[in-house]
């Protein structure tokens, strides 16, 4: 009997493995369950993660400058500022307040894996922007500041 070349050899193991991996007994997967039509409605969808809440009141311009200079710092490199509508390596947010809700927004912010995992809207995105959201490690109280921000820049 004839032995195969090593590259075979190594290409069935990958094959095999790869296929023992996807046919396991083991019925999870990461797929998310079937959601409610909440969770794709843009609208009243709110994320997966810390923030179950936000009261917005009158725009706080303080706190949107805040929110405007962690933005510059933390998310320049794959968005453009939300005055701009297009997109970088992430999308435009021009008009995201109008789009998303706020806590939706803030979960992107504070949780982006777990969002692209699990919340439909974001699966989405990661679909179309292939890049995964880099967690900035935001603290809420930033988060809800670059929230102002966005709020800011969406009420022009």
């Amino acid at each position: 009997m004839k032995s195969l070349p090593k590259f075979q050899i190594t290409a069935i193991i990958i094959a095999l493995s790869f296929a023992m991996s996807n046919c396991s007994g083991d019925k999870k997967t990461d797929a998310a369950p079937v959601s409610a039509a909440a969770d794709n409605d843009p609208m009243k969808n709110k994320g997966i993660g810390p923030v179950t809440s936000v009261t917005l009141g009158a725009l706080d311009d303080a706190m949107a400058d805040k929110g405007k200079v962690t933005f510059a710092a933390k998310c320049t490199a794959c968005h453009n500022t939300p005055d701009i509508d297009t997109k970088k390596i992430g999308p435009s947010l021009k008009s995201v307040t109008k789009r998303r809700t706020p806590e939706w927004i803030m979960n992107q912010i504070l949780n982006p894996s777990e969002m692209t995992q699990k919340d439909p809207i974001a699966k989405e995105l990661l679909g179309k922007y292939i890049a995964q959201m880099a967690n900035q490690n935001l603290t809420q109280d930033e988060a809800r500041q670059v929230l102002e921000y966005f709020r800011q820049n969406d009420s022009k």
